[in-house]
């Protein structure tokens, strides 16, 4: 299995492998003694009593003469920290980020070649922090989008305050699925970063992010408030394809057409009424939408104010896939909106129907592009523009 976004797996291998393979331990901080023999050597990293420690400072214990039977890292209301042993029992790392400001007890049992056991203790602190970090939302969410979407669905992470330390946070952010898929993070500004498949997510795959942020250095002196996780499943695949010189929509559900729904883009001219080419994403279901004139204040020429019915939702630029009966003659045949994709009210209400969040949506056709930051226009960079904004670049997600 790999990684996505979370360096301390691959860390934590390195780091259990140089230990058992004979690399140089720590200075011994205490040396247990039992029945007036010396015990196993156990020796602590952080070293006891040692201050100021940064909270992504793994702990380390490890025996020489001996086992670890058990290692216990407590830091009172700052909780315990979990940690794994190696194979041989002679290391322990610990494997969740400390709170900052906190202080650790480290309790290690060990065991000689005849089974006597020992505890040794050892002390630190951490770096205190005066400010922290929260997650303000993610997308997607059972509250907007639901918790089964489209195969073309990005998880999308707002943080509330600006993140200086892209390294720690994004290493700290792991994403699991049934299935390996390769994926990166990308980070559009210090706020927001968001993580999407190489090629669409394959159907019917379950999804987890974990963002184990409680400690994690997001900046000087600001660390993460707590850790939050999300499960959400990918549904079946539905891909819809549209071409503004074609005037058609055509659905595919797991490669079978389903649909074709005749309809009219936007009508050109000016920039603005042109439907944008490129892979949107669907990014909300509405069985209402007010719509008005973009630019354009009410007494002046071109104004509208229009309410219209079931919207799919594909931009940021005001555009959607609705219900307009007005433009039902000109559908399958010409281009007459300011830039939306009208159908007719019985395939408006199928297709509200019928679609998830994060369906991919891709109209072709029009001399405008949608940007990558318009919406959800994830898919509209390529995989080597996508990993220029990621710090730890591509990899597969770890399986369930």
């Amino acid at each position: 299995m790999g990684r996505v976004a979370n360096g301390s797996a691959g860390l934590l291998a390195l780091a259990l492998l140089a230990a058992c393979s004979g690399a140089s331990a720590p200075k011994p901080e205490g040396v247990a003694m039992a029945g007036g023999a010396q015990g196993p050597a156990v020796t602590f990293s952080p070293q006891d009593k040692a201050a100021n420690v940064p909270t992504d400072q793994p702990v380390v214990v490890s025996a020489r003469g001996g086992t670890l039977k058990s290692v216990r890292v407590d830091g009172g209301k700052s909780g315990a920290l979990k940690g794994v042993l190696s194979a041989d029992g002679t290391n322990w790392r610990s494997t969740v980020t400390a709170r900052p400001g906190a202080r650790y007890t480290v309790t290690a049992v060990s065991a000689d070649a005849t089974g006597k056991q020992t505890q040794t203790t050892s002390t630190f602190s951490t770096v205190k922090g005066n400010k922290t970090f929260d997650i303000q939302t993610i997308t997607p969410n059972k509250e907007d989008t639901g918790l089964t979407v489209g195969v073309g669905m990005p998880i999308m992470i707002a943080f509330d305050k600006p993140i200086a330390d892209r390294v720690s946070v994004e290493r700290n952010l792991t994403v699991r699925s049934s299935r390996p898929v390769e994926g990166a993070w990308h980070w559009f500004d210090d706020s927001h970063v968001d993580f999407r498949p190489l090629k669409y997510w394959p159907a019917h795959t379950k999804v987890r992010l974990e963002a184990k942020l409680a400690g994690v250095r997001g900046g000087p002196g600001m660390y993460g408030k707590r850790d939050v996780r999300l499960d959400f499943k990918i549904g079946r695949e539905q891909i819809t394809k549209g071409s503004t010189d074609e005037h058609v929509l055509y659905v595919r559900r797991d490669g079978k057409k389903i649909r074709e729904m005749p309809m009219s883009a936007g009508q050109g001219g000016l920039w603005k009424f042109y439907t944008t080419s490129g892979i949107h994403l669907a990014m909300s279901r509405e069985d209402a939408t007010l719509m008005t004139s973009p630019g354009i204040g009410p007494g002046q020429s071109g104004y509208y104010s229009l309410m219209v019915y079931h919207t799919v939702r594909i931009s940021n630029s005001g555009e959607y896939v609705h219900s307009a009966p007005w433009s039902v003659g000109s559908q399958g045949n010409s281009n007459v909106s300011h830039g939306c994709v009208n159908i007719s009210p019985e395939n408006a209400i199928w297709f509200v129907k019928n679609t998830l969040i994060g369906d991919p949506i891709i109209i072709t056709g029009s001399p405008r592009k949608l940007e990558p930051t318009n919406g959800w226009g994830h898919w509209q960079e390529n995989w080597k523009d996508w990993l220029k904004w990621s710090v730890l670049k591509d990899g597969p997600t770890i399986t369930f």
